[in-house]
């Protein structure tokens, strides 16, 4: 393996409490849409309805997705009278996302088969 890893340590006290708070919040990311949505998001604040339309599915759907993600911690919500947006928590979910995405496309670029 090429890359060092040193940031997420192999071993030491804090490693299943920080083990069991990676995987509650990779869970989140395991939706195509719910990626779409983060991306969309590193563009500001948006509503439900303005994601629906962008990203082309339905209300209900882009709701669900929200939600999974609200409780991910990945999106809070802003409420401005009877409106309701949604931007990221963190900035550092795109970097994220960027890094998975280089990942997974050199992972698919160099299998030899399943």
């Amino acid at each position: 393996m090429s890359n060092d890893i040193t940031a997420f340590p192999p071993d030491g006290p804090s490693v299943a409490a920080d083990l069991k708070a990676a995987a509650f919040v990779a869970k989140s990311l395991g939706d195509e849409n719910r990626l779409r949505i983060l991306l969309l998001l590193r563009q500001g604040r948006q509503s439900v309805s303005a994601i629906a339309e962008q990203l082309g599915i339905s209300q209900p759907l882009v709701s669900h997705h929200l939600k999974e993600l609200r409780r991910g911690l990945l999106v809070v919500v802003e409420r401005e009278g009877p409106f309701v947006y949604y931007e990221l928590a963190d900035g550092r979910i795109v970097l994220i996302l960027d890094q998975i995405g280089r990942l997974a496309a050199d992972l698919l670029n160099s299998r030899r088969g399943f």
